[in-house]
Parts: structure tokens; C-alpha cells; sequence
């Protein structure tokens, strides 16, 4: 069985075609730019050289017709026909309540997902729109929705609700969804793995740390509490987002600033973290840098991160009366030995101490704890992919068969 994943950005699309027998990756790529200009797909076969192919991509139905053309092509495709292809999965942002867990797309589902835009503007329009060109390139061909905001619907009552008058949750759905829920799905599946036990007896907290970052408490293989909220605003200091701030500051910026709603929005979601703290870049890579430097900014945005992870870590601990497993993803935590010592630096009373030895590598799956801790510490490259394509998977299956 193949299966064509889709991740829709407003103007990108990211795709891996696998195939299922073996879970392996026979191409992937990114189209870039779309609807403007110099719009480009780089399409890469497994173990071949990465193949741009510039085009006027106006939208993602012409993205998506470029994708199938690119891996049926007989020079560099790894299909012989776009027949070959049994099934899509998409990434999907905001689920809401209604969806627990991935589902066949059908026309109430996609009336749900455009009912969920308010919720999330910036997402759920591109992924619709990439379902809808897969439908009508290849309508016979089943397609499955998998939610960022799934896995966390788990979490109790009690650690999604807000103080605020209830009707405001049961009228307009305001309350704590959490996102990246795919991502903290692969990576304490695989936590648990190479433990060598089962989810339902394990407390792990995952980390998915990158330029947007979240921390999930995850006890017997549930999500009961993740940093994310109503929106992806809301937890850590991120790359260019506030984090947990005292909701009254908007207001107050509103009224000394003469802002607009709009315009406190920017800049709490995209001039705000390690951006506005260092006044120099969003990139931990540039701030590690420049810290090394002297510059005491970047070295304070750093301190600040690092900071409200250890505490997010350190709570959610308490939350789940004692944790079996730290788990760091994504970008930054899969490749920043730095940033991973100075957050576990403090977190001992935990029963962990980290290796520097292992914590020397980089975008690799490792433990990096010291032999023997009661408390686990490792790094686990994230594959949101591979988890849509199984999910995919187990849906279509009886479909296709």
C-alpha cells in the first residue's frame, strides 16, 4: 500500500510518499512560494539528487498536480502511475472537540473543518485547500484527516477549562486544545520503546521545541496536559511568540501604543520571544552565536527560554505525581546539546542527570541521561509523517483492499 502524505501551508506544501509495507520513504519534497512569485517544487527521491522544477504555482491544486507529475515522472519519479498511490493523509491543525482521532474525509467533515477557521485563521484554510485539490485530481482515491489537537483531547476538564465564566467555553469553545499532538504521539510511543515498557504504566513529558514549541504531560500513554492552549500563542516563550503573558498587558499595549486588536496580535505572535528579547533574531542558532559573543540580549533570551521550559517540566511533574521519561524533539531540541543541558540543569531533584558524552550529538535518536538515572532524558527525532501515514493507513485499508 502507498501512501501520499500532504501538509498544506498557506503557501507550501510539504509531501513523503510512502510505501507501507516496510513504512519506507520513497520521495519527498516542498513547494514553496505558492500564489507568488518564484513559486518552486524541490522534489527528492530517496537516495537520488533533489530535483527543482520552477513553475507559476497559483495555487495548491496546481501544486498538488506537480506533485503526482513529479513522482510518476519516468526520469525521476518512483511510480509508475499516480494509480499506484492507495490513499492521502493530510495534516490537519484544528480539530476542536469534535475529533479524537483521524478520520475519513467526507463532505460534514470538511463542513467541520471550515467551521474550525475561526479557530485557527492561519491553518485550517490550507489544509482544506489541500484536501479539496487532492479530490478533485484524484476523486476516487480515500483521504484521511489527522489532527494537531487530537491526541490532546484526552486532557480532563480540570486542565483545559480557563477562569472565566463558563459560558464562554460552552457558547464559543474557549478553552486549552494544544497542538503539535502528532508529534508528542511518535515521540512517547518511541519513548516507551526503547525503554522497554508499555504506555499505559509510563509518565513522560515530551518537549517539542522549535521555533514554535510545546511541552505535553503524557501518563499512561494519554495527553492530560500540554502548554499550548485556544491557540498556538499560548505556553513558551517561543521564536516569535509571547508565551504566557498576564492577559491584562494587551489592553494596557492597546491603550499606550493606540494599537488595533490586529496589530497587538503581530506582535505578540510574530514580534515577541527570543525576537523581541534579543532584538536579533528568532533563530536559536543566531542567539548561541551571539551570546558566545558577549551579546548579553541573545544570552538573555536563552535564560528566559530555557527557563520556562525547565518550569513547564518541573509542573508537569507534579501534575502527574513523578515522570519515567524527558523526551526532546524538533529542531532545537533535537540538535542543541547546549539548550538541553542548561534546561535539565536544575531538574536533578528529578532523579536525572544528562551525559555530555551523549548530549554532544546532534538530530539523532539517543538517552543522553547518565547510566542507571531513575529518570530518563532522550532525544527523538520527531516523524509526524510516518504517524499520519499509518493512521492513514489503518483507515483506508478495508477501502482498498
Amino acid at each position: 500500500m502507498k501512501v501520499l502524505v500532504v501538509n498544506c501551508g498557506s503557501s507550501s506544501l510539504k509531501y513523503q510518499l510512502f510505501n507501507m509495507e516496510d513504512e519506507s520513504v520513497l520521495a519527498k519534497g516542498l513547494v514553496d512560494r505558492i500564489g507568488l512569485d518564484g513559486s518552486v517544487l524541490n522534489h527528492q527521491p530517496t537516495g537520488k539528487p533533489k530535483v527543482p522544477l520552477t513553475a507559476e504555482i497559483k495555487n495548491h491544486t496546481i501544486a498538488i498536480k506537480m506533485v503526482l507529475e513529479a513522482l510518476a515522472h519516468p526520469e525521476y519519479g518512483v511510480v509508475s502511475s499516480i494509480e499506484e498511490i492507495d490513499a492521502i493523509g493530510h495534516r490537519v491543525v484544528h480539530g476542536a472537540e469534535k475529533f479524537s482521532d483521524s478520520v475519513l474525509i467526507s463532505p460534514a467533515v470538511l463542513a467541520a473543518l471550515d467551521e474550525f477557521t475561526e479557530l485557527a485563521p492561519l491553518h485550517n484554510p490550507p489544509n482544506i485547500a489541500g484536501i479539496n485539490a487532492c479530490a478533485e485530481i484524484l476523486p476516487s482515491v480515500p483521504q484521511v484527516g489527522v489532527f494537531d489537537t487530537a491526541f490532546h483531547q484526552t486532557m480532563p476538564k480540570h486542565a483545559f477549562l480557563y477562569g472565566i465564566p463558563y459560558e464562554a467555553y460552552k457558547k464559543y469553545g474557549v478553552r486549552r486544545y494544544g497542538f503539535h499532538g502528532t508529534s508528542h504521539k511518535y515521540v512517547s510511543q518511541r519513548a516507551a520503546e526503547m525503554i522497554g515498557d508499555h504506555m499505559s504504566n509510563l509518565r513522560i513529558i515530551t518537549c517539542h521545541l522549535g521555533n514554535g514549541a510545546s511541552i505535553t504531560a503524557i501518563k499512561n500513554g494519554k495527553s492530560i496536559d500540554t502548554s499550548m492552549g485556544f491557540t498556538p500563542l499560548e505556553g513558551l516563550v517561543m521564536g516569535t511568540r509571547c508565551g504566557d503573558i498576564d492577559p491584562a498587558i494587551p489592553p494596557y499595549l492597546m491603550r499606550k501604543e493606540g494599537m488595533t486588536p490586529d496589530e497587538v496580535d503581530t506582535y505578540l505572535n510574530k514580534k515577541s520571544g527570543v525576537l523581541g528579547l534579543s532584538g536579533l533574531s528568532s533563530d536559536f542558532r543566531d542567539l548561541e552565536e551571539a551570546a558566545d559573543k558577549g551579546n548579553e540580549r541573545a544570552q538573555l533570551a536563552i535564560d528566559v527560554f530555557a527557563y520556562t521550559v525547565r518550569k513547564y517540566i518541573g509542573s508537569y511533574a507534579a501534575a502527574m505525581g513523578g515522570v519515567d521519561a524527558i523526551v526532546f524533539t524538533a529542531g532545537l531540541g533535537e540538535n542543541s546539546p547546549r539548550m538541553r543541558d542548561q534546561i535539565c540543569n536544575g531538574l536533578e531533584f528529578l532523579g536525572t542527570r544528562v551525559d555530555a558524552a551523549k548530549n554532544a550529538g546532534r538530530g539523532k535518536e539517543q538517552e543522553i541521561s547518565v547510566d542507571g538515572s531513575k529518570v530518563k532524558i532522550f532525544v527523538i527525532p520527531t516523524n509526524e509523517e510516518l504517524v499520519i501515514a499509518r493512521d492513514t493507513k489503518t483507515i483506508c485499508l478495508p477501502l482498498v483492499k
